[in-house]
């Protein structure tokens, strides 16, 4: 079996040509290697230009009886189609097996999301008095105000916050930027931080741009932000499976359940394509009621 040798080529085609980030590179790879393991697990001596579309369909086959769910048995035939594709490209193997290959149906799963309330006392549960307290209200506010993604809150910089056009520039998934508007009352909140909790902290080198900084100067971790979320529902009572993305979710829901346009909600969560903004538009029973109630002459 020959996948060693040109995973390197693969890994590095990921890096410079796609410029994708290190935790999409290791994702793919993954996906990859689950093909090897199926091959070691078979018994299977297979090259790579002689694995076929019946080799694949034994490998979902595989994927099903060891218990894999059908949103990652997708995102695994997505990875070995790049794989194969990269293949193509490097004229390594002649046809691509996974041309005709179709991934499972997904089942479309609706978001949890928190309603303005329950958001409230998220922000209302934060300790303002306490050294972190300011900076995980600008957290909260950040993640729901303006839409990010854990990594995306992170990341983001002091440098890329344009406090008189009211927007901060956002670096999202395969570093795209996009430009998204921020509320008076996260810059009100982000001010806050800044100028009166985040001066007093001895910020270690290299770390000085970044917003987010946990008390010893570094910047705040993803798993950092996940336990804050946790920590508040926890505190308030909320039994909703929350985390940082539900805040996203909301943000989304809430935007459109409001009359906003769907493709500037998709502008603003830096969907690739529209139909991943799609399952956001998902409102309750009872605000269809009300509009039908309120609005269709037969009422």
């Amino acid at each position: 079996m020959n996948f060693q040798s040109y995973l390197k080529g693969f890994k590095d085609y990921l890096k410079l040509e796609r410029s994708l980030s290190k935790h999409s590179i290791d994702a793919y790879l993954n996906d990859v290697d689950k093909l090897i393991q199926f091959f070691l697990a078979t018994d299977q001596e297979i090259s790579l230009n002689k694995i076929t579309l019946k080799n694949l369909r034994e490998f979902i086959t595989w994927l099903n009886e060891i218990g894999m769910q059908s949103n990652t048995q997708a995102r695994v035939i997505s990875g070995l189609k790049a794989f194969f594709m990269y293949l193509m490209q490097e004229e390594i193997i002649e046809e691509d097996p996974t041309a005709l290959l179709e991934a499972p149906k997904l089942t479309r799963k609706l978001p949890d999301t928190l309603n303005i309330d329950e958001i409230n006392k998220l922000i209302d549960a934060i300790d303002a008095s306490r050294p972190e307290g300011m900076r995980n209200k600008a957290i909260i506010e950040m993640l729901y105000g303006c839409g990010l993604r854990v990594t995306e809150l992170v990341e983001l910089r002091i440098s890329n916050i344009y406090t008189d056009s009211e927007f901060i520039k956002v670096v999202g998934k395969g570093n795209k930027e996009r430009i998204v508007p921020i509320g008076s009352v996260a810059l009100h909140l982000l001010a806050i931080y800044i100028n009166q909790v985040r001066v007093h902290l001895t910020i270690k080198k290299g770390q000085e741009d970044f917003i987010f900084l946990n008390r010893f100067g570094s910047r705040l971790s993803r798993i950092s932000v996940f336990n804050l979320i946790k920590s508040l529902a926890e505190i308030t009572g909320i039994h909703k499976n929350i985390s940082p993305h539900t805040l996203r979710h909301s943000f989304a829901t809430h935007l459109i359940e409001g009359g906003a346009d769907l493709r500037a909600v998709q502008e603003m969560l830096g969907h690739a394509s529209i139909t991943t903004t799609e399952i956001y538009t998902h409102l309750d029973r009872d605000y269809l009621k009300s509009v039908i109630t309120q609005f269709h002459p037969r009422s």
